[in-house]
């Protein structure tokens, strides 16, 4: 029942017919002129140019771009990814498992559309298969596969409003969100697209960030390199529901955040070089069950704790550039590392870091291939490993994203996991490979 509303919207945007202005062109010229304009262009761009499009489908006929300088953005992309697990672990007979997702996604430009400036709607929903290997073939404690999802037809994941004012420089949002967009993200360790596919080298490994859900966030940048953030969340969110029987119900938790970044450009010897560093807290208000030792089961009554807190910090930095006089360019070497710190009572990771590199055109011709290497380590709370044993898990994860066409990229991928699970599992290798096409 939505069409004739995004109908109206579209037609709202056209330019107005000059219906009292006579046309110096008889009807025959005007025709001619159009038709021959429509062959230029499509003989100017093909429809299907599969090694020069930047998406597959290419740019339909000039409509795409129509669309966006209008508006109106479409987006269609498709991950599937193919693990195995060749050594250690629980198994690996039959050790091997393909998962894939598809994200489609709408922008609509308030100010394009000429409606008001500032505003946007962004609608992101997702479909995917199987899940990852990472539990009943690894064991471990933060899976192998940051893309896994499970089997899921189609889900709306993300639906929000955007409004940007003081000239760009702050912005607020509200709908259903991913609370992990705008806090914690990294240039070279968030997209699991992309770059890393281990979940501890996407986002540090021990913030209880919700899944998506109902919230809002406020984001401020009174300087081009400092800005503050605030988010707050549905603590009980299920991100295959709309939300609103978990945000508004008897409890109404909310996880809380905050991150304050500071967003330097060093001006050295090899040019420009651009870095990130966030530090955030977090607040959880749910009730979790302390660990504690039931006294061989005479202790029944789990105590609880509410209100839990925890920090964090991130950073990212390019080092060296390949091209100092050129700042659009992205080739060179850039570094990572997070850390993040949970109460030991209730949380099962008290200390989490990690650390790494990407390079972007290490090879020479391959200027958009990018090369990245990344360890991860979780440690147990002293409270966990005092009732059930166990130390830390360690992964290390290699990569290299081949561009092989604009709208596709293959990425090999390769992961040491160390003592899987924290409890003297066996050390795993998990080879993969991932595909990723842009329509």
């Amino acid at each position: 029942m939505r069409c004739p509303s995004v109908i109206l919207v579209v037609l709202a945007t056209l330019p107005p017919a000059a219906a009292q202005t006579p046309d110096p062109q008889p009807p025959a010229a005007v025709e001619e002129s159009t038709a021959a304009t429509v062959v230029q262009q499509v003989e100017a761009e093909p429809f299907f140019d599969v090694l020069h499009n930047e998406r597959l489908t290419g740019d339909w006929w000039g409509g795409r771009t129509w669309l966006e300088e209008r508006g109106i953005e479409f987006g269609l992309s498709l991950t599937t990814i193919y693990q195995h697990n060749t050594r250690g672990g629980i198994q690996t007979r039959n050790g091997h498992r393909i998962t894939g997702s598809a994200d489609y996604e709408l922008t609509l430009d308030f100010e394009r559309l000429n409606l008001w400036k500032g505003g946007v709607v962004y609608l992101l929903a997702e479909s995917s298969w199987n899940d990852g290997i990472g539990g009943d073939r690894v064991g471990n404690l933060f899976g192998v596969n940051g893309d896994a999802a499970g089997d899921e037809e189609i889900v709306v994941s993300e639906l929000w409003y955007e409004q940007t004012f003081w000239n760009g420089r702050a912005r607020f949002r509200l709908g259903k969100i991913d609370v992990t967009t705008d806090v914690d993200t990294n240039a070279y360790a968030n997209d699991e697209t992309s770059q890393f596919l281990s979940p501890v080298l996407i986002n540090t490994g021990n913030i209880p960030a919700p899944d998506l859900g109902l919230g809002a966030q406020f984001i401020v940048q009174p300087l081009d390199w400092m800005y503050v953030g605030l988010i707050a969340a549905d603590a009980q969110a299920v991100g295959s529901q709309t939300g609103f029987n978990t945000a508004f119900h008897d409890e109404d938790y909310f996880f809380a955040g905050m991150e304050v970044g500071f967003l330097p450009v060093w001006q050295t010897g090899r040019g420009a070089l651009p870095g990130g560093y966030r530090f955030g807290l977090w607040y959880d208000p749910q009730p979790k069950a302390v660990f504690f030792n039931d006294l061989g089961g005479r202790r029944r009554t789990v105590p609880m704790k509410r209100d839990d807190v925890g920090f964090f910090f991130n950073m990212d930095q390019m080092l060296w550039k390949e091209k100092p006089g050129d700042a659009a360019d992205s080739q060179g070497l850039g570094m990572f590392c997070r850390y993040g710190f949970a109460h030991e009572d209730a949380n099962p990771i008290e200390h989490f870091w990690s650390v790494g590199a990407q390079y972007q055109g290490l090879i020479p011709t391959r200027d958009a291939d990018v090369l990245g290497f990344g360890f991860a380590q979780g440690i147990l709370s002293d409270r966990l490993r005092e009732l059930q044993g166990g130390d830390r898990e360690s992964v290390y994860e290699l990569y290299y994203n081949a561009a092989v066409l604009p709208w596709l990229t293959i990425s090999p991928d390769f992961q040491y996991i160390v003592n899987p699970g924290a409890d003297d599992g066996r050390n795993s290798f998990v080879a993969g490979v991932r595909l990723q096409m842009s329509f």
